[in-house]
């Protein structure tokens, strides 16, 4: 038989809200379901706008927002709030979302950073990202700064 812990099948379990799912589990297995894991494959879906966006913001409602104030011992309710998410349309092909990247901290942000000190962290590497090292020091000049 093979592992029910394989993100296909997982997703599969949450696309068809299967709440016995996490039940059928051996010990072992229930020691290694991965809840966060299952929010960054569950959030996403390959198919039609609508249906994508619903997903999102049903994970953005039903998970994010209640999901890391439960326990992390009572998997198997984390477990069933995520069969929650999906709109009962049968299984559907689920895409990983990579984490943000850390932001550099680089000496060009950390100076931006001291100008823009209100900016967002997202806000601050998009700057960085715009903005040569030249650039900052020709604004700091026309502010007099240097």
């Amino acid at each position: 038989m093979s592992d029910p812990l394989n993100i296909t099948n997982e997703m599969r379990q949450f696309d068809l809200k299967n709440r016995d799912f996490y039940d059928s589990l051996t010990d072992e297995q229930q020691k290694k379901f991965a809840p966060y894991l299952m929010i960054r494959w569950g959030s996403s879906v390959t198919g039609g706008r609508e249906l994508q966006e619903f997903y999102v913001i049903a994970t953005n409602q039903r998970l994010n927002r209640y999901f890391f104030g439960i326990n992390s011992r009572h998997r198997k309710l984390q477990w069933l709030l995520a069969t929650t998410v999906s709109p009962d349309m049968g299984a559907h092909r689920h895409k990983w979302i990579a984490p943000r990247k850390k932001p550099s901290n680089n000496k060009h942000r950390k100076e931006i950073a001291e100008i823009y000190p209100h900016l967002r962290e997202d806000e601050l590497d998009l700057m960085a990202i715009l903005n040569t090292p030249e650039d900052i020091k020709e604004y700091r000049k026309q502010c007099g700064e240097e």
